[in-house]
């Protein structure tokens, strides 16, 4: 058999306690991913790195990654170090497995990285994409009001904040955060709102600036979304509602826009896919992510350039993010490489990341 695959499951500690409404990801102070290396018969010496952050929300967990990871390995066969064999590639193990996101996207990462080496492009590149990307915004768990507001002086210098909200001090926390930042504020309630709430939450998100509402309601109540969107001046968008390409059609007319996370919908080609049939049909894109490290990141990037809003600071999140080469710009713009693949590595010595 040409390819190999070895894979690592990676604590990652937060560098401060990140909560969200419907549950905490590693009790909100250690976060979890999986690391896979690919090798080739055919390309010795060269080695595609990937990452997958498994979410019990979507059903998976290292231990389902690990399991699935050889079928989907089985699947791909040899493809052709192309962009239409990645394409190929993907298709396959869509075919093999229905769901498993963070399992593909592990494996997709990692050979895009590896195709990008052989090659010797970079995978925007490969991808003939620009690496010309909107800047991140940050993220900020739940946590008292006052404590939310001295994380977000301390990252005053990013042009948006992501506040997750959700919790019985919603409007304290964002007045709280508003008084020491004047940018634009996302809200995202991962599910964790009801209608009643919402609507009377209304006037005081657009007095306090916010921009935008991601996934108020449980996933499966487009009907709910809808209602609200129907209501709000603030476009609503969907995240955990929107998992994959197929849901989309779903979404036409419910809802303003789609966030799209490759440990999601399966890695960087079924990314790419989503955003460019989200933009056809009319959505407003977000780029989002989990609490990756640089390789999540990089790979997340690559795709950016289709996206309007762009939510990639999982690795900043991080105590100590275990790769380098990903560069973050003054602008707050994730500077990709020029190197091949991914452009990411491990670190020899390992050093905290800082906002």
């Amino acid at each position: 058999m040409a390819l190999h695959l070895d894979h690592e499951v990676m604590p990652l500690p937060l560098r401060d306690p990140f909560r969200i409404a419907r549950s905490d990801h590693g009790a909100g102070h250690v976060a979890t991913t999986l690391i896979v290396e690919l090798r080739d018969d055919r390309f010795p010496g060269v080695v595609g790195v990937g990452e997958g952050f498994p979410d019990r929300f979507y059903g998976e967990s290292v231990d389902t990654m690990a399991a699935v990871l050889p079928a989907l390995l089985a699947a791909i066969g040899e493809p052709a170090p192309t962009p239409d064999g990645l394409a190929s590639a993907g298709a396959a193990m869509d075919q093999a497995i229905a769901h498993n996101g963070a399992a593909k996207c592990a494996l997709d990462i990692a050979l895009h990285d590896l195709v990008g080496k052989v090659l010797d492009q970079p995978i925007t590149t490969l991808l003939g994409l620009t690496g010309s990307i909107p800047p991140t915004d940050f993220t900020l768990g739940l946590d008292e009001p006052a404590i939310v507001a001295e994380r977000a002086r301390r990252a005053a210098s990013f042009p948006a904040l992501k506040i997750k909200v959700g919790g019985p001090a919603d409007i304290p926390t964002l007045e709280a955060v508003r008084a020491v930042y004047d940018g634009p504020i996302r809200v995202d309630a991962n599910t964790g709102w009801q209608p009643d709430d919402a609507v009377r939450l209304l006037p005081a998100l657009e007095r306090l600036g916010v921009e935008l509402i991601e996934q108020p309601f449980p996933a499966h109540r487009l009907d709910q979304l809808a209602w609200l969107q129907e209501r709000s001046s603030l476009p609503v968008v969907a995240d955990e509602s929107a998992v994959t390409i197929r849901d989309l059609r779903g979404l036409v007319g419910v809802v303003a826009g789609i966030n799209v996370k490759l440990a999601k919908c399966g890695g960087i080609g079924p990314a790419r896919a989503m955003l460019e049939e989200a933009r056809e049909l009319g959505f407003r894109t977000f780029v989002g992510c989990m609490e990756e490290t640089s390789v999540g990141i990089a790979a997340s990037a690559a795709v950016a350039s289709l996206a309007e809003w762009v939510d990639l600071d999982g690795n900043l999140l991080l105590a100590d993010d275990p790769f380098e080469g990903l560069e973050l710009g003054r602008d707050c713009r994730w500077r990709l490489s020029d190197r091949p693949g991914l452009g990411v590595a491990r670190r020899a010595v390992r050093s905290a990341t800082l906002v």
